[in-house]
C-alpha cells in the first residue's frame, strides 16, 4: 500500500525510523525533514572529536565502512527523501499536513502525510542566568557545537563545565586533554547524580581530581561576567575565572511542535506515547529524546534520553508507521562512561532511586579485579548491587573502576530485565578464563554476598557510615584484619590491627560491649572476621562493605 510517511528530525531516532519504515513498506513515500544541515550523526561522539580521539568530524556522520550519511546516501541507499535546513512550523492534524519554512530561501512549503513520526529530539538546558548569552558560553549537542568547542579549546586557558553528569565529565576530559585548566561545577553533592550512589561517585571524583581537574560539588552557578566574552563565572558570592564555559546541566525534550498541535504531553514533560510509540493522535508517532517511556522496574513514566534508546524506539516507530505491530516495552536506564582512567555506569535503580520508589532494599559493595588477579593487566572494579529485601529481586547494579565494567553491567541489565533474583544471578554460567575474569566473577561474588545479607548471615556497613561514626566520635572499633605488612603500607587512620589468622586467639583483647566493624582489602576477610566474632558470642559485629578498596577518603600512607 502506498502511503506518505513524514519524519521530523533526522538524527538517531528519526533516521532509524525513516529507514525502517521504507524497508517495511517499500511502496511508502518516506520524507525525512531536519532544520539543520547535518543529519544522522553520533552526538555522543562529540567530546571525543573535541579531544582528537576522533580525527575528522565526518567520522561522526559515517557508516562503519566510511560512507557519509547525507541526503544522497539516504536517497540512493535507503530510498528516503531528505530535506535539510527546513524548519517545520506547524502540524495541521485535521488536514494531515506539515507546514515548513526553508530559511535559506524564506519560502513556505507543505507536505501531506498519512503517518507522521516526531523525532524532534532534545535541547541542552540553558538556565536563566545573568549574561548566559555571552560569547564562549557553549553547549554540547550538535555538530556546530562540536566545531565551536574544538576551535575554542586553547591550551593554557581556563574552562568551566557547568554540570557533573555524563556529558559534563566527558567534555571535561576532552578539554583537559587539549591542555586547558578545567573546573567542574555541580549543584548537587556528587558527580554523576542519578547515575551513581555517593559511594561510587566518590571513586569517580577522586580519579577526576587526580587528573588535575578541579571539582566543586554542592555549588550553584548564579551568573556570568565579561565584556567581549565570558571572563568569570559567579558561584554564590565567589568568582571563578573562565575563558570558556560549557553548559551541561541536562537536556529538555523538544515538544513545542507537539504541544502546539494539541498532542498530549506526559508527566515528565516529554510527549506521551503508548507501547507502540503512538501519541494521542493515532496517525502520529514519537520516538527518541522527545518522548517519554516506561521504567521496567517501577512502571513509572520516565524521560531518559540515550542514543541506544533512540535507535530502538526509532525502529519501532518506523515499523508501526508503515503498518506493522511492534512494541517498545521500556527501559531500565543503563548508562556507562569512561572518564580518564576510570569506567563507571549503572543499570536499573540506584539505592536512592529504589528507596524513593518505596522499595525496602539490601545492598552490597564488592570490589575485585576485573580478571584473574594473577593475570597481567588485571585492574580493580567496584560493584554496588541493590536487591529488594523481601523477594531478593535484583533492582540495580553500579560499577566503577579502571577495569572492565561494561560486561558486568550488561549481564546485570539482562538479569534485571527478566526479573532475576540474587540467587538466580549467583548461578548464571558466565564465561571464564584468566584473561577475562576470575573463576568466581565479580558479579557472582556480589550476588553471593547479597544472598548472605538477605539471609541475615552477613551484616555490612558502608564506608560512608564508618566515616560518619568517626566524625561523630562514636564509641566503636574499626578492626583491620589484614596482615601487618598490608596494614603498615596503607590503612585507615583510627583502625585497630588484628590479623584474621590471630583473631581467634586474641578475642579476649576485644571489648564485648562495643560495636566492632571488621575490614580488609575487599572485606572478604572482614566478613570472615564477623562470623568468627559471632561464633564467639560478640553481639554487635559488622563488616565494612568493599573494604579498603571502596574507601573513598584519604588513607594513611597513601598519596591521595
Amino acid at each position: 500500500m502506498k502511503i506518505n510517511i513524514v519524519v521530523i528530525g533526522a538524527n538517531a531516532a528519526g533516521a532509524k525510523a525513516a529507514s525502517k519504515a521504507k524497508r517495511i513498506n517499500p511502496k511508502a513515500e518516506v520524507t525525512l525533514i531536519d532544520r539543520g544541515n547535518f543529519i544522522s550523526y553520533g552526538a555522543c561522539g562529540i567530546p571525543y572529536y573535541v579531544s582528537d580521539d576522533v580525527t575528522h568530524v565526518q567520522e561522526l556522520m559515517s557508516t562503519p565502512v566510511g560512507v557519509v550519511r547525507d541526503a544522497t546516501f539516504f536517497k540512493k541507499v535507503k530510498g528516503v527523501t531528505v530535506r535539510t535546513n527546513s524548519e517545520v512550523t506547524r502540524i495541521d492534524r485535521e488536514a494531515r499536513i506539515v507546514h515548513l519554512m526553508e530559511p535559506a530561501t524564506a519560502q513556505e512549503a507543505s507536505l501531506e502525510y498519512d503517518r507522521l513520526i516526531l523525532a524532534t529530539g532534545s535541547s541542552p538546558f540553558v538556565p536563566s542566568l545573568d549574561n548566559v548569552d555571552l560569547p564562549n558560553i557553549l553547549t554540547v549537542k550538535s555538530i556546530e557545537d562540536a566545531e565551536a568547542l574544538k576551535s575554542r579549546a586553547i591550551a593554557g586557558r581556563s574552562a568551566c563545565i557547568v554540570g557533573g553528569g555524563l556529558i559534563g565529565l566527558e567534555t571535561a576530559e576532552a578539554l583537559k586533554q587539549k591542555g586547558m585548566q578545567v573546573t567542574i561545577v555541580e549543584m548537587r553533592d556528587q558527580l554523576l547524580p542519578g547515575i551513581l550512589d555517593p559511594e561510587l561517585a566518590f571513586l569517580v571524583e577522586k580519579q577526576v581530581r587526580q587528573q588535575g581537574v578541579a571539582v566543586m560539588t554542592g555549588a550553584r552557578v548564579t551568573g556570568f561576567r565579561g565584556k567581549e566574552g565570558v571572563e568569570t563565572i559567579l558561584i554564590g558570592d565567589r568568582e571563578l575565572k573562565a575563558d570558556l564555559v560549557v553548559l551541561a546541566p541536562g537536556v529538555t525534550p523538544n515538544v513545542d511542535l507537539a504541544r502546539a498541535a494539541g498532542l498530549e504531553i506526559g508527566v515528565t514533560g516529554a510527549i506521551a506515547v503508548d507501547a507502540r510509540l503512538c501519541t494521542s493522535d493515532p496517525h502520529i508517532y514519537a520516538c527518541g529524546d522527545c518522548c517519554e517511556t516506561t521504567h521496567l522496574i517501577t512502571g513509572n513514566k520516565v524521560h531518559i534520553p540515550l542514543g541506544s534508546t533512540a535507535n530502538k524506539q526509532g525502529r519501532v516507530a518506523g515499523i508501526n508507521a508503515a503498518g506493522g505491530g511492534a512494541t517498545f516495552a521500556g527501559v531500565i536506564g543503563t548508562s556507562i562512561i569512561r572518564v580518564f582512567n576510570i569506567n563507571a555506569g549503572k543499570t536499573g535503580l540506584t539505592e536512592a532511586e529504589a528507596r524513593a520508589n518505596g522499595f525496602d532494599v539490601e545492598t552490597v559493595i564488592s570490589p575485585a579485579p576485573d580478571r584473574a588477579h594473577f593475570f597481567p593487566g588485571a585492574k580493580p572494579i567496584v560493584l554496588k548491587m541493590i536487591a529488594e529485601r523481601k523477594t531478593g529481586r535484583l533492582l540495580g547494579l553500579q560499577a566503577a573502576g579502571e577495569g572492565a565494567v561494561d560486561k558486568r553491567l550488561d549481564a546485570a541489565a539482562t538479569a534485571i530485565t527478566f526479573h532475576a533474583t540474587a540467587e538466580q544471578l549467583s548461578q548464571v554460567d558466565l564465561a571464564y578464563a584468566p584473561p577475562y575474569s576470575s573463576a568466581m566473577d565479580n558479579l557472582i561474588v556480589a550476588a553471593d554476598i547479597l544472598k548472605n545479607k538477605l539471609a541475615g548471615h552477613a551484616r555490612g556497613i558502608t564506608p560512608q557510615e564508618v566515616k560518619r561514626k568517626f566524625d561523630e566520635e562514636d564509641d566503636f572499633i574499626l578492626l583491620d584484619v589484614r596482615s601487618p605488612a598490608e596494614h603498615g603500607e596503607i590503612g585507615i587512620a583510627g583502625a585497630k590491627l588484628m590479623p584474621l589468622g590471630m583473631l581467634r586467639e586474641k578475642l579476649d583483647e576485644l571489648p564485648r560491649n562495643k560495636e566492632i566493624i571488621a575490614f580488609c582489602k575487599v572485606s572478604l576477610r572482614g566478613y570472615e572476621a564477623q562470623k568468627i566474632l559471632d561464633a564467639a558470642g560478640f553481639e554487635n559485629t559488622k563488616f565494612m562493605d568493599g573494604g579498603i578498596l571502596a574507601w573513598p577518603y584519604p588513607l594513611r600512607g597513601a598519596l591521595r
